[in-house]
């Protein structure tokens, strides 16, 4: 991969001069203020909520069983119950058990106490076949301590094989495929040439690397086409499209998922269900979020110059509708390393997710390229 761009301002260009750009900056100068002030007005919760909100739980807490283990896999069909037993305990406090990104019908019960308890349930439908991640987490009513977060990962398969014109899942086997555009291609809402365009995909991203998509399903149409759903690196977030498979090159397979969950500051990277590689974060402040959805890795970009963004930075299909500091633009976010090891953990960015240097370099040699994201 060649060198990357170094990071540069988002204001000035240095094409630009003269008093014309003077008015401009001053004018932009302005704007930005009054945006910052409204934001901080609209959004600043009471003192006492800041003082809540900046208190970081020690990871402390421990599970119990019959909780699963961290990264645990269950393989269900559509119309079949599938039903988790959590628990946990804190030392002579309260605790309750919650879980984040569950899918459409999905219920949690939960029962705090010593220990807390909660039984996860659900019945998925034909129309969620696939991979899914829920992220379960317990912690103790004064706040002051949780457990580390916990995977579930669940796959949702066909009952009976489906035949060439059905839609079959990829994925639900813990390996997950990718594949480079070859083309510039339409994403569409069907997998039809006369469905609805939902959008372009160029060949390269605007980081003027080859771009890529993540394989979520195939079918094959009344021609005999093979196509693929594919996840799009656009807003809104979790938005698919289906493209031809001849726009495509041969598709390439990851082992590898990567779950951010932002509540406590943590990323955890699982191959074939075990955790591998574990940090704490910052991740985007109130209004300037880092989105929930799921994701992929999109580009990996190396050599800045500037240390802001560390060694090293992953580029994902995650998108802000309102600000990151992505230095490509076009509201990407990012994984990136710091200069500011210091602040870490907390919610530090203007979307993007940071860990310290060490930790980047380490997930650089153990994340690859196409490897699925879920933030939570």
């Amino acid at each position: 991969m060649s060198k990357p761009p170094h990071p540069r301002p988002m204001g000035d260009r240095v094409e630009r001069t003269g008093v014309v750009r003077k008015v401009e900056l001053q004018l932009a100068a302005s704007v930005a203020l009054l945006v910052v002030l409204a934001l901080v007005l609209l959004t600043a919760p009471s003192a006492s909520a800041r003082v809540g909100a900046g208190r970081i739980p020690a990871l402390a807490l421990s599970w119990l069983a019959p909780t699963p283990a961290d990264g645990k896999t269950f393989t269900v069909t559509p119309g079949t119950k599938l039903t988790v037993p959590l628990a946990a305990a804190a030392p002579r406090s309260s605790t309750r058990i919650w879980a984040s990104g569950l899918a459409a019908g999905a219920v949690l019960t939960s029962k705090a106490g010593v220990p807390g308890s909660a039984e996860l349930s659900w019945t998925p439908t034909k129309a969620q076949l696939g991979t899914h991640v829920f992220v379960v987490v317990a912690g103790s009513d004064s706040a002051g301590v949780a457990t580390r977060p916990r995977s579930i990962f669940v796959q949702v398969v066909p009952a009976t094989p489906p035949t060439e014109r059905e839609i079959t899942p990829l994925g639900t086997n813990g390996v997950y495929r990718w594949a480079y555009l070859l083309e510039r291609t339409a994403a569409r809402a069907k997998p039809t040439t006369s469905s609805r365009i939902v959008t372009r995909l160029n060949v390269f991203t605007g980081d003027s690397t080859v771009n890529l998509v993540l394989l979520l399903a195939r079918t094959t149409d009344v021609k005999g086409r093979l196509w693929f759903r594919v996840r799009l690196p656009i807003l809104p977030n979790d938005s698919t499209g289906w493209v031809l498979a001849d726009s495509l090159t041969t598709s390439r397979s990851v082992s590898t998922y990567l779950v951010i969950y932002r509540k406590l500051f943590t990323a955890t990277l699982y191959r074939h269900g075990r955790a591998i590689f574990t940090t704490r974060v910052g991740v985007g402040k109130p209004y300037w979020p880092t989105p929930s959805g799921d994701f992929y890795v999109r580009e990996i970009l190396t050599g800045y110059g500037d240390p802001f963004y560390g060694p090293v930075a992953f580029g994902t299909s995650a998108r802000s509708a309102v600000l990151t500091d992505w230095e490509g633009g076009g509201g990407v976010i990012g994984i990136h390393g710091t200069n500011s090891p210091q602040i870490l953990p907390g919610r530090v960015s203007h979307g993007c997710v940071r860990m310290n240097n060490d930790s980047v370099l380490r997930l650089l040699r153990q994340m690859q390229l196409g490897t699925p994201v879920a933030i939570r």
